[in-house]
C-alpha cells in the first residue's frame, strides 16, 4: 500500500548527499557525505541543521562510542577513525589507501553486539571494487566481504543474528546470518531485488520489517521479513538515500548530487508519521585499551565471503551512480 501521511521537509538545509541518519539517545544525527559534514537535526521544525564537524574528506556514516560522550566511530576517507568532540580524528585503519582505484567509505553502522561495520566503494562506483569491513571490540579492522560495487546498510535484526546489506548498483539486498559472539557471517540469501531505482539506506523496525530508501524513485519502501512489499512512502524528492525511525516518525535524507535540475525539496531531510516504531541506533563498544596504531589494526580475513557478481542482472552496469 502507499502511505497516506504526507512527508514534510523539516529544515531549510538542502544537502548534496544526505545519508547515514541515526536516532541516538541525544537526538537525530546525519552526514553530508561528500562535504565531510556531521550534522545534528534540532527538534524545532524550521531550524537549520547544526554542524558538529567538517572533515577534509568524505564522511560516510558514524556510530556513538560507548563510554566516550561526544565521540563517534566513523567510516571516513579511505578507512575507519574515531571522531572526537573537537573534530579531531584518530585513525584505526585506512585499508583503501593502496587500492588500485580511487576509493572512499560509504554507509556504516554498529550492530547489537557493539561492533562497527562499514562499506567502501570506488568514486566511480566501479563494478566489484567495494568491500565490507568489521571493527571488533579491540579496534581490529577486518575485511569480511569483497566484490561489492556500492554497499549500503548494513542493518541488523534486533537480536544481532541477521544482517541486511544492499549492493545498490546491482539492485540487490542480501540477508546474512551473523554469529553475535564472533561477528562471523554465514552464507547469504537474496532478500529483495529492485528493478527500478537502487536500494540505498535501510533501517529495521520493531516488527522486524526493513524500511529502504530507493534511490532514483522518490520512494521509501517497507519490506516484511519474508521480502514482500508492505507499503510505499512517496517523497517530493527524487533521490532518497538514508532512513531511520525515531519512535513512530520516519526520517528520510535525500540528495541533490548528480541532478541537473534539482527541485526545491531535493536534498531535504523529511519526516513522516509511521505506525511502527523503530529503536535507537546501536553503539560501538570498545574493549578497555582497545585502540592500536592504524598500521597494526588492519587485517584481511582468509574466509572472506566474495559477493556474487549477479551476472543475471545485465542492466546493473547501466544504473545511475548511487551512493
Amino acid at each position: 500500500m502507499t502511505e497516506t501521511f504526507r512527508p514534510e521537509a523539516r529544515h531549510p538545509d538542502r544537502l548534496e548527499l544526505g545519508e547515514g541518519i541515526r536516532w541516538t539517545d541525544v537526538g537525530i544525527f546525519l552526514v553530508d557525505i561528500l562535504a565531510g559534514r556531521l550534522l545534528h537535526a534540532p527538534e524545532e521544525p524550521g531550524a537549520p541543521l547544526r554542524e558538529l564537524a567538517r572533515l577534509p574528506f568524505p564522511l560516510g556514516a558514524v556510530a556513538p562510542v560507548a563510554g566516550r560522550p561526544g565521540t563517534w566511530i566513523a567510516a571516513a576517507g579511505t578507512g575507519i577513525c574515531l571522531l572526537a568532540p573537537d573534530g579531531s580524528t584518530e585513525w584505526l585503519a585506512r585499508p583503501e589507501d593502496d587500492a588500485p582505484l580511487p576509493m572512499r567509505m560509504n554507509d556504516a553502522t554498529a550492530d547489537p553486539a557493539g561492533r562497527f561495520w562499514a562499506g567502501s566503494m570506488a568514486y566511480g562506483a566501479d563494478e566489484g571494487a567495494g568491500s565490507l569491513y568489521r571493527v571488533d571490540h579491540d579496534g581490529t579492522v577486518s575485511r569480511v566481504l569483497d566484490g561489492i560495487s556500492v554497499p549500503n546498510g548494513p542493518v541488523f535484526t534486533a537480536d544481532g543474528t541477521g544482517m541486511y546489506l544492499a549492493d545498490s548498483a546491482r539492485g540487490i539486498v542480501r540477508r546474512y546470518p551473523v554469529d553475535p559472539a564472533t561477528g562471523g557471517l554465514g552464507d547469504p540469501e537474496t532478500f529483495v531485488t529492485v528493478a527500478e531505482g537502487s536500494p540505498d539506506g535501510m533501517t529495521v523496525d520493531r516488527e522486524g520489517a526493513v524500511w529502504m530508501a530507493v534511490w532514483g524513485t522518490g520512494t521509501v519502501r517497507r519490506y516484511l521479513p519474508d521480502g514482500s512489499l508492505d507499503r510505499t512512502v512517496r517523497l517530493p524528492a527524487r533521490q532518497p538515500a538514508g532512513v531511520c525511525l525515531r519512535e513512530d516518525v520516519l526520517y528520510v535524507t535525500t540528495a541533490r548530487v548528480g541532478l541537473t535540475d534539482p527541485g526545491p525539496d531535493d536534498g531535504a531531510l523529511f519526516a513522516v508519521r509511521a505506525d511502527v516504531p523503530g529503536r535507537p541506533a546501536d553503539v560501538y563498544r570498545p574493549a578497555v585499551d582497545a585502540y592500536r596504531p592504524a598500521t597494526d589494526a588492519y587485517r584481511s580475513e582468509t574466509d572472506v565471503h566474495r559477493s556474487e557478481t549477479d551476472a543475471s542482472r545485465p542492466e546493473a552496469a547501466s544504473k545511475p551512480e548511487v551512493a
